[in-house]
């Protein structure tokens, strides 16, 4: 028996206690800031008693956070298979919640609260860029951030991969959290017909109007048959979550009825894909433009 280990960090203020403790209500084996040079002896010596171990690591170890890639490497070398959980957030909104709660940044020393977390990007920078998940809870209260944690580690036998299919508006920026990146802006936007634009890409109409344009059928079918390629390398590669963000310029008609219409496919796949994969939709900026 061997145990399902999940290192999590990232940005102070950002949300790593709320993931801690949802993951614990999800049956987790949670060890808040650990040494990163315990990390390889602490999962060797639960993987016969524990198997879903969460380790929380950040900046308040000090010195002991320095020693983090190493620690990671140490896991590959003694084929511990791990992920990593990032948790992010804007700088503005991490700035706010340090002035919220009247509390200095770990690494704010004697300058500004966007000082200290300047220098903890900075620190934070490689671990970033290998992390297998990454939330952004700028746009999240608490129990969002929870309810996405369960989404994400939720011990289940429903599907080996699970896919976040994440609707945007690209004047409202790119979310940061994802993996894949489609763009619907190639299609005829119904924007510009009077009586679909107070609609959005959950009506019919829209929807109708979204999937019966040029070439469309086409390209989901197409992207369908890549993307359940790419699906299998993650799933072989271990991986339980993924994020496909697809974008309009408002995140109201295209991105919406694709998003939708591509959720519907993945669901009803008729390949061996469709027992391993679940996917869903969310539609991010759906009501943001009035």
């Amino acid at each position: 028996m061997s145990s399902e280990v999940v290192v999590v960090t990232g940005m102070s203020g950002a949300g790593r206690s709320t993931i801690a403790h949802a993951m614990e209500d999800l049956g987790w084996y949670v060890v808040d800031n650990l040494p990163p040079a315990l990390l390889a002896n602490l999962c060797e010596m639960a993987a016969d008693s524990v198997s879903a171990i969460a380790v929380v690591i950040d900046v308040r170890g000090g010195q002991f956070f320095d020693d983090l890639n190493r620690a990671l490497t140490e896991l590959s070398e003694r084929e511990i298979s791990h992920r990593i959980l990032f948790v992010d957030a804007s700088d503005e909104v991490l700035v706010r919640r340090f002035e919220a709660t009247r509390r200095p940044h770990p690494l704010q020393s004697s300058d500004r609260i966007v000082d200290g977390i300047e220098r903890e990007r900075e620190r934070l920078r490689d671990v970033r860029s290998v992390a297998d998940i990454v939330i952004d809870s700028s746009a999240l209260n608490i129990h969002q951030l929870e309810q996405k944690v369960a989404d994400i580690f939720q011990r289940t036998e429903l599907a080996d991969l699970r896919v976040n299919i994440l609707s945007f508006g690209y004047k409202y920026g790119i979310p940061v959290d994802a993996d894949l990146v489609m763009d619907c802006r190639f299609i005829a936007n119904p924007h510009w017909i009077p009586e679909l634009r107070p609609q959005t890409g959950l009506d019919p109409a829209v929807r109708e109007n979204v999937l019966g344009s040029d070439n469309v059928q086409e390209f989901l079918t197409r992207y369908q048959a890549v993307f359940e390629t790419m699906a299998a390398g993650f799933l072989h590669e271990g991986r339980k979550y993924l994020t496909l963000a697809v974008g309009c310029t408002g995140g109201k008609h295209r991105s919406v009825a694709i998003a939708e219409e591509l959720a519907l496919r993945l669901n009803g796949s008729a390949h061996d894909f469709g027992k391993h994969v679940s996917a869903q939709a969310i539609h991010r900026d759906l009501g943001r433009e009035l």
